[in-house]
This record gives structure tokens, sequence and C-alpha cells, in this order.
């Protein structure tokens, strides 16, 4: 049995729609749709266009039904934390953007009301500003009619007009509890939420419904279509699709940010685990993504969008810079917002009473090699906080790519680096909808199998030196 699933797959700074075929020892992909995405600017804040956002989705959907006729499922997976205020099923405006400057100070006044070792012990979750219950600290006044929906659940909303929170991405706001991953009812009402706007939580492979008349007639559907939860959370979705074929692995999803970690079966909620913000997000099938946000590939698309530069030619003259290059520290929050990325490379030299690179292929090798320094020593933490081993680390997403980083970050580790798939976000989100469907059987390791025969990832020793 085997059939055609769509993966929407929702980035950061672009998104795609992945037409997936799947069977038994079969696994296709292909992309119908790309369109890029970013934050606004609106009388001072950043939000998402999410209109926009949808239409392109939308889109791609219809293209893909174009190309097979038939699609049994959508699945839909995006970056986590963000979302969406309905008020009797219509949205309140765009979504505001993870990078607004609104979120430092209402995580301060959230902290001052709940210390933050008590908020780890909670919810398991590193300290980041923008997590979703500080944005909502933000907002004011919620009342009872609102709901909130993350920007994966608003997408399966419009297409279904069913309210859900998928758990994978639910556990990445702050309010589920780390332990049974339910909504935390005592957090929510000290914080002053309303309990109702929060929806109801499904798992990864729920049906969460059927395609609505009106959005199938848009796209051009003639049967029925549901749409599956998948791990909702892309990371989630991500290493579903890592290729490993043994336990003692590590992973490093690489876009935007990048995200390093062991998976476990169980939280690590010691005091050395919060001070080393370390967080234990939900995975699919009630595993635990054990992992550090730690900066992506962010800093170096900056430079190059300032530069308006051929990425390809940079790299080429980084791998053959000679000279060692200084480090700097990719998770300075400088960094973090958007905006002449080299100038904010150079002060940060600067602030440090180093000399910055002199060429724009030297400061690209000071990125890469940073962000492997910063990759190698998250892994470390990982296994010793966690005491998993780790032998290998994978490398997955667009980071894969880059044959400098993942070089890089295997001289830093001193271990093999297998890098790829390139789209294991879309091939986790194919293969979750595929086993709900019947077209897979088994446990992740069975899924990961499959991708690993299907998308064999490119070999990187650690060289000598």
């Amino acid at each position: 049995m085997n059939g055609n699933v769509a993966a929407v797959d929702l980035g950061a700074t672009s998104g795609r729609v992945m037409l997936g075929h799947v069977g038994p020892n079969e696994l296709q992909l292909r992309q119908v749709g790309r369109f890029a995405n970013g934050p606004v600017d609106v009388d001072g804040h950043l939000h998402w266009d999410i209109t926009a956002l949808y239409g392109s989705v939308l889109d791609g959907l219809g293209a893909a039904i174009r190309e097979e006729n038939e699609l049994a499922s959508i699945g839909v997976d995006s970056w986590a934390v963000d979302y969406a205020l309905l008020r009797s099923g219509v949205r309140q405006g765009d979504p505001f953007h993870y990078r607004d400057a609104r979120n430092a100070p209402a995580a301060e006044q959230v902290l001052a009301r709940i210390p933050a070792a008590e908020l780890y012990r909670r919810n398991g979750l590193q300290f980041l500003p923008f997590n979703t219950l500080f944005q909502l600290a933000a907002e004011g006044e919620l009342d009872d009619d609102v709901s909130m929906l993350l920007i994966p659940d608003l997408f399966a909303f419009w297409l279904t007009h069913r309210e859900v929170a998928e758990r994978t991405n639910a556990s990445t706001t702050g309010l589920l509890c780390v332990t049974d991953r339910e909504w935390d009812d005592e957090l929510i009402a000290r914080l002053g939420y309303p309990r109702g706007m929060f929806p109801e939580l499904v798992d990864a492979g729920a049906v969460i419904g059927e395609v609505e008349p009106r959005v199938a007639f848009e796209i051009g559907a003639f049967g029925p279509i549901q749409v599956t939860a998948v791990g909702s959370h892309d990371t989630a979705s991500a290493v579903v699709a890592v290729p490993a074929t043994t336990p003692d692995f590590a992973y490093i999803s690489c876009g935007t940010w990048g995200l390093v970690g062991v998976e476990l079966d169980a939280p690590v909620l010691t005091e050395a685990s919060r001070l080393a913000n370390f967080t234990n997000e939900g995975g699919v099938d009630g595993r635990v993504r054990y992992l550090r946000n730690v900066m992506g590939l962010w800093l170096l698309t900056e430079c190059v969008r300032e530069w308006d530069a051929d990425l390809s030619e940079l790299l080429a003259q980084a791998a053959a810079v000679g000279d060692a290059v200084p480090f700097l520290d990719p998770d300075d929050p400088r960094f973090a917002s958007p905006g002449d990325m080299p100038a904010k490379v150079a002060s940060w030299f600067a602030d440090h009473g180093l000399a910055a690179p002199s060429s724009r292929a030297a400061i690209v090798r000071s990125i890469l090699a940073s962000l492997a320094d910063a990759y190698a020593r998250t892994v470390r933490q990982a296994s010793e906080l966690s005491g998993r081993r780790v032998d290998v680390v994978h490398l997955v997403g667009g980071g894969s790519q880059n044959t400098l980083l993942c070089q890089l970050t295997a001289d830093a580790l001193g271990l093999p680096v297998l890098a790829g798939p390139v789209e294991a976000t879309a091939i986790g989100n194919v293969l979750v909808q595929a086993r709900a469907l019947g077209y897979v059987s088994g446990d992740l390791e069975a899924l990961r199998a499959l991708v690993a025969s299907t998308f064999p990832p490119r070999r990187y020793e650690p060289r000598p030196g």
C-alpha cells in the first residue's frame, strides 16, 4: 500500500510544499512549491505576513494536486513559539515575530513573579525571551473569548476549522508540564492567562480533520483529504528523519537556528541542566528532544544579504583561507535581530579587544568556525548532562549542504559527522503522515532505517590536528 501526502514546511526565512510518495521500502520527495518568508515591520514591531504565507501554502498544495491528482493527507510544521490570537475563529491581527523587541521586558515581568528555577522544574525549557509564555505577557489583558493557536495549528485550523495544539510544538510554549505533557493549569492561572484560550492537545499522527470543501475547491481537490498532525515543531519532524543506525548519536538540525542535542526517553531537570540552558522539548512518539538552541546560519545569511554577494563564491573563498581566524560568540544577543550583520560582527570583535577578520572570506570562515566550535561544545555538554554516549553526530537540514561547516564541525568534535538529508524536516513530516495512513509501519528506528537507505548521508571524518 502506498500513496501521496503533502508536507507544508514553514521556516523562518522560507517555506516549501513537498510532495511525498511513500510505501514499504519506498520514500520519494519532490518540491512543488517554494516561497520566501520573513518579518515585516509594522509601526515599529516585527510581524509575520501570515495571510501572504497562507496564500503561498494554498498555491503549493494546488501544485501538488495538479502533479498527482490524488492527495491523501496534508501535514504542517513550522518554527516554534509564535502564535495567532483568534476571537470566535477570527484572527486578531498578524502574529508577532519572535525577534520583536517587546519580548525582553515581558520575560523580565514573568521572571519577577515566577523564579527561573521553578519554571524549569515545571516546563523543562531553556530560557529564551521569546518563549510563548513570555510573549503572552506582552499582550496585555486576555479574556475567555480569545484562543491561541501556534503557527502550524493556525494553518490546520484554516484547512479544517478545528482548533487543536499538537504536543511537540506546544511543548515549546513553556506552558506544558514537562512530565505529562499536558497544559499546566496551575502555571497558566498564576500567569493570569485564561485557561480556555489553550486548545485541545493532540499527538503527532492524530487526524485533525478533513480539508473543508471551500478550501478543497480552491486547491483543485476532487476527493477528501485529511489533515494529519505531525511533529509540528520543525525540529521534531527533522529529528524523526535523522538517518541514525545506532542509539549513540547526537543531532544538529541546522538552518536559521542550530538545534543541538540528543534524544532521550525522559527529561533532564537538574540544576546543572538549567544553568547550561538546555531544554527538554517534546518529540514524536513521546521522545524527549534534549537540546540547546545555538545560533545557526542566520549570521551567515544576514551577512550575505547585506553584501548582496554570491554565497557559493564566498564559501569557496572561505575554504581557502589559510590563516587562523578568530572565534566569536554566535549566541551574543546583538546577533539576534536583523540589520547590518557585518557591522555587528565587527563590533563584537572591537568590544572584545580582538582584530576583526580583514576580508569577507575571512569573516565567513570565522562565522562557520565559531558555529562549529559552539556545536561541538553543546554536543559534549548534552552528553555529559544526560549521560547519553555519543559516537557520531548527524547534521541535517539546510546546513548539511555547507561542506565547510560540516568539516569544521567534525574537526571541532573529533567525531564523524554524517550530513543530510537536507530536507529532513519535510521527510519527517511525510513519514508521520504515511505511518498514520498505514503506508509504512514501525517505531522511529524503523522510519530512520528507511531514511538512511533512501537518503544515505555524506560522512565527514575529523582531520588530524
